[in-house]
């Protein structure tokens, strides 16, 4: 045993590299090594002779082992040394450019589109995205027998059995905030209320997620020529479209009386949406006169008080701004995409203030 250990400590001890010593470990470790073709050979022994040759070939084996890690790591230590002593680095030269993260396309669309109702006089109130049955459609003088309040249009929440509580929905508009909010505020009121709004639909132009920004303004002779202005401003600020031009057309909403979608004159000019000109018409948002009864359930009188409320989706004011074509692709798509569409971070003006860094 003695034999051995000494063989292959010198063999270790010689070795100059990395293949050098895998050569000695094949010769004494590997499937047919000396050392472990010994450790076979313990099997046609006596058990007494078998015990001790057994403890003394593990002790070789043991410091054979050792002996090559250690010569491994010598041998690492000794080449990262020759390595360094040929490589240098400047610390005065500028660090390698960093790749910079980029805002997504509906924050981006959101914080413009706050910025520029800041800039009318909106503040922003904002809710839960789980709502009461009453906050989402009975305050918002929707019955009992509308579509959307079957759960083919709407997320309810489950409940266990035994809970009579009234039903609670994922809030399919952020319209239950304009309840909240005149709640809270009362009147005179003018803010809007942007979020997330859940509903049962997926296509090409739908998901079940997605992105709306509602407003109201309540005083006491609020007309819906005010509303005009103010989202003909909005549109203007918006679309960067000095000359554009907006049609109302009668519609029917149950929390607005007068109702009326809201339509921006286009054209499609090679391919591309241009807001402004041509002889096109695209709908664009709802609005309309809040309904009396509605403001009856924000506790407001509505033989005192009167107010404009309008709805639009972020993501398909993105869409439109931004020529992308499909709103699935805000959320189910690579976002490496959005350097096509050259969104840098924070580069348009926000709600807080100036240009983003």
């Amino acid at each position: 045993m003695d034999g051995l250990r000494e063989k292959y400590l010198s063999e270790i001890a010689a070795a100059r590299d990395e293949a050098a010593l895998e050569s000695v470990r094949l010769a004494a470790l590997g499937k047919k090594g000396e050392i472990s073709l010994a450790m076979q050979g313990l099997r046609d022994m006596e058990p007494d002779a078998r015990k001790a040759a057994g403890a003394a070939l593990n002790v070789v084996r043991d410091e054979v082992q050792s002996a090559l890690a250690a010569a491994k790591s010598a041998l690492a230590d000794a080449a990262l040394a020759e390595r360094l002593k040929t490589e240098w680095l400047d610390v005065t030269l500028p660090p390698r450019p960093v790749s910079q993260g980029t805002i997504h396309p509906v924050s981006q669309v959101t914080e413009e589109v706050t910025a520029i109702f800041a800039e009318l006089g909106f503040a922003v109130e904002e809710g839960p995205h789980i709502e009461t049955d009453w906050h989402n459609f009975d305050a918002l003088n929707i019955p009992a027998e509308h579509p959307t309040r079957t759960e083919m249009d709407t997320f309810y929440m489950a409940r266990a059995e035994g809970d009579d509580r009234p039903p609670h929905v994922l809030r399919t508009h952020t319209s239950p905030v304009q309840i909240r909010g005149m709640l809270k505020h009362g009147a005179p009121a003018r803010f809007i209320c942007p979020g997330r709004v859940y509903r049962a639909d997926y296509d090409i132009t739908h998901t079940p997620m997605f992105h709306q920004l509602e407003g109201l303004a309540i005083d006491k002779d609020v007309s819906m020529a005010n509303l005009k202005w103010c989202l003909e401003e909005f549109c203007r600020a918006f679309f960067e479209v000095e000359g554009v031009e907006l049609r109302f057309r009668a519609s029917h909403f149950p929390f607005t009386e007068p109702s009326a979608e809201v339509d921006i004159r286009c054209s499609w000019t090679g391919g591309q949406l241009r807001i402004g000109e041509g002889d096109g018409w695209l709908e664009i948002l709802g609005s309309g006169m809040i309904h009396p009864n509605v403001l009856r359930a924000g506790g407001i009188d509505p033989d005192l008080w009167q107010g404009f409320a309008f709805g639009m989706g972020i993501d398909r004011l993105a869409m439109l701004k931004y020529g992308i074509p499909d709103l699935r692709a805000f959320f189910d798509s690579d976002l490496r995409w959005l350097r096509h569409y050259g969104f840098a971070a924070l580069d348009a003006p926000t709600a807080h203030g100036g240009l983003g860094a």
